[in-house]
């Protein structure tokens, strides 16, 4: 069926896809992220570009398009000015930042649009939408978990070299240097997934109608969480942290991250997992 959703949520997806590889260029310079992210980037376009044309040929007087249809040019838009800048001007950040207010437009454009079917006959629109913010955000989860172990493992590391005891287990785990890249890498993953998140969860909660869920303390939590991981890359981009601090605010993060996952269910209106 021409309306079932699959191939919007493929293209959700690349886009999603498209983002973390250009977060991971602007934390640290990458021409193989770059590329990657722009390649798919502009896979994104060109599917955007014909749904587009079709539309515009369908539609015989402007007057015609739907708020839908608006929200779709208003993505396409921002994809092509982001596509411009990535060309003639090297700001990763900007890209990203446009991209994600981007990937809520067409969010919201495809499944606000009437007639839409799911790819599951017996779930509701709103069910594949959330659906993608689950999957979304238990990759982040995961790429969260994979960087908080690196940073237990480098804490450990670090206080073995300090009181100059070497056991076997520290010729089988990475060097101090390597935990502290392999953290860091986990962390640039899941930080962003983590705002895509987010930000199909404030589509989901849009569509629903009721405000008040923007202030569920699940939500506001989630943002605390954010922002932790955020200040993470501050105090390593930036900063210049040494390294056994950064994993021990890795790993403060991540227990703020883990109290937000478990307690959720106990003091939230909504996002009960039980």
């Amino acid at each position: 069926m021409v309306t079932q959703t699959w191939l919007y949520d493929a293209i959700l997806y690349i886009y999603a896809l498209s983002l973390l590889f250009y977060f991971s260029d602007f934390v640290g310079p990458n021409r193989s992220a770059k590329r990657m992210g722009a390649g798919l980037l502009l896979f994104v376009w060109v599917l955007q570009t014909a749904y587009l044309g079709y539309n515009l040929a369908v539609h015989t007087s402007l007057s015609a398009l739907s708020i839908g249809e608006t929200l779709f040019l208003v993505s396409w838009l921002l994809v092509t000015i982001s596509l411009i800048v990535n060309r003639f001007i090297r700001i990763e950040l900007f890209v990203f930042i446009v991209n994600v207010f981007g990937f809520a437009t067409l969010a919201l454009n495809i499944f606000s649009k009437p007639g839409m079917s799911p790819t599951l006959a017996h779930w509701e629109i709103n069910d594949e939408l959330l659906f993608i913010h689950i999957t979304l955000a238990a990759a982040g989860y995961a790429a969260f978990v994979v960087s908080a172990v690196f940073s237990g493992m480098h804490l450990f590391l670090h206080r073995k070299l300090k009181e100059k005891k070497w056991t076997q287990v520290m010729q089988r785990l990475p060097s101090l240097e390597k935990t502290d890249q392999y953290a860091m890498v986990a962390v640039v993953i899941g930080a962003p997934l983590l705002l895509l998140t987010i930000t199909l969860g404030i589509v989901w909660i849009s569509l629903e109608g009721d405000t008040s869920l923007f202030f569920d303390p699940k939500v506001i939590n989630s943002w605390f969480v954010l922002l932790a991981y955020i200040f993470y890359l501050v105090q390593r981009l930036w900063m210049k942290a040494p390294g056994n601090r950064l994993a021990q605010w890795n790993l403060a993060a991540f227990a703020i991250t883990f109290l937000n996952f478990v307690l959720a269910n106990y003091y939230t209106t909504f996002h009960q997992w039980s």
